[in-house]
């Protein structure tokens, strides 16, 4: 589907997510770099907008120093993020299976280790301590390297998409297929057993291949061989380049990477991994005690037209408009709930809120919900609004403000 990306829970949820130009901001007091591509604008203006100095008199975001303020911050700092391209740069870990002795390629991403977290720049997410379910078991070994007990994925399925032929309501699409698949014990969560039984979001992105098979150091992997979202891997140098995705988080704009999911047709259009054992992880929970998730907000039909600022949602998406512009929850140093396993919650405009004007992208948790409350927002069909029951590994990776 070219660009195109997407998100569907089973056959009638759908996410399209399509990686974007987003310019760098370095700080409020320095300029804003404008390279971004035509189809998404959601880096927040320079302050110097509206006022009667110029941008050099603006000093650095409150982030430069204390990163629960406004302004730009890396999350997962483990890597190199290239705005221009949207892309992050990460260590490439090298494991194996228990037995069979097969290669493991894989990225770190999250941890329920507060103390590595800090010390390798991931993620901190305490919820991922109740996702011991959907995860499988590794051994850390004296050479500092991981045994897994079981999961293997297969990366050699051709990726399709076919979109619906409905040319103004292409979702859902007429076909799917998974560009990679995990067994029935893959899942991108790894318990180490005998580490503090500590669990860590580690997404293979190569498997079963030696390094020579797979040094695409300059770009245009095979991607037979390893992940669709991978731009370059480099096994000599240790590192891989992934894209990432744009959205929203109580409306700061943010990049994170998307993985795995649970279901094939999401895996397929979202142009990750099918990692089945996803599905032992509990939805619909949100905050409460003992979830592992957090929820996304997915629109079906929100505003489309390319250029439209209030754009957003499937349908805009699958046109080729773009991404979808989804919303998550609670990410690091905004909120204390985060999880890079998100649970989709879908929301279809009712027909009298489009007749009223009050469609519009929006950006914020709660501001969807209030719409919801209202009655201008529903489920599929006009039912419940809620979890579709659908959970993605989307690890945050960068907030905008």
């Amino acid at each position: 589907m070219n660009s195109k990306e997407s998100l569907i829970g089973m056959a009638a949820i759908v996410l399209v997510i399509t990686p974007v130009l987003i310019p760098a901001i370095q700080s409020f007091g320095q300029e804003v770099e404008q390279q971004q591509g035509d189809d998404d604008d959601i880096a927040p203006a320079p302050p110097s907008i509206g006022a009667d100095i110029p941008l050099t008199y603006f000093g650095p975001a409150p982030s430069t120093v204390q990163k629960e303020l406004i302004g730009p911050q890396q999350l997962l700092r483990s890597g190199s993020i290239d705005m221009n391209q949207s892309t992050i740069t990460l260590p490439l870990y090298q494991g194996h299976i228990q037995g069979s002795n097969e290669t493991v390629w894989y990225v770190l991403t999250d941890t329920t280790d507060k103390g590595n977290a800090d010390a390798l720049g991931l993620n901190w997410s305490p919820k991922l301590a109740y996702s011991a379910p959907g995860a499988r078991i590794a051994t850390l070994l004296p050479n500092a390297t991981l045994e897994f007990h079981s999961g293997t994925v297969d990366f050699s399925p051709e990726h399709r998409v076919t979109p619906g032929t409905n040319s103004s309501n292409p979702f859902p699409p007429s076909e799917t297929q998974p560009g990679s698949v995990g067994d029935s014990d893959y899942s991108p969560l790894v318990l180490i057993e005998n580490s503090g039984g500590h669990i860590y979001n580690a997404p293979i992105v190569a498997f079963g291949v030696d390094a020579s098979e797979i040094n695409f150091c300059e770009g245009n992997p095979d991607y037979r061989l390893v992940h669709d979202k991978v731009v370059s891997i480099c096994p000599s140098e240790g590192t891989v380049t992934i894209e990432l995705t744009s959205g929203f988080s109580f409306a700061r704009p943010v990049l994170y990477l998307s993985t795995e999911a649970s279901v094939p047709i999401a895996a397929a259009l979202e142009r990750a991994t099918l990692a089945p054992k996803l599905v032992n992880i509990t939805t619909g929970r949100d905050d409460s005690a003992f979830s592992a998730v957090e929820r996304i907000f997915v629109f079906a039909n929100g505003p489309t037209g390319q250029g439209n600022p209030q754009r957003q949602g499937l349908n805009s998406a699958l046109m080729g408009e773009g991404s979808p512009l989804n919303v998550l929850g609670g990410i690091p140093t905004i909120a204390t709930d985060y999880s890079p396993l998100w649970d989709i919650n879908l929301g279809v405009w009712t027909e009298e809120a489009i007749n009223n004007g009050y469609r519009s992208r929006l950006t914020e948790e709660f501001a969807i919900l209030g719409f919801v409350e209202q009655g201008w927002i529903t489920g599929l069909g006009g039912g419940e609004y809620g979890s579709v029951g659908m959970v993605v590994n989307c690890p945050i990776v960068f907030r905008f403000l």
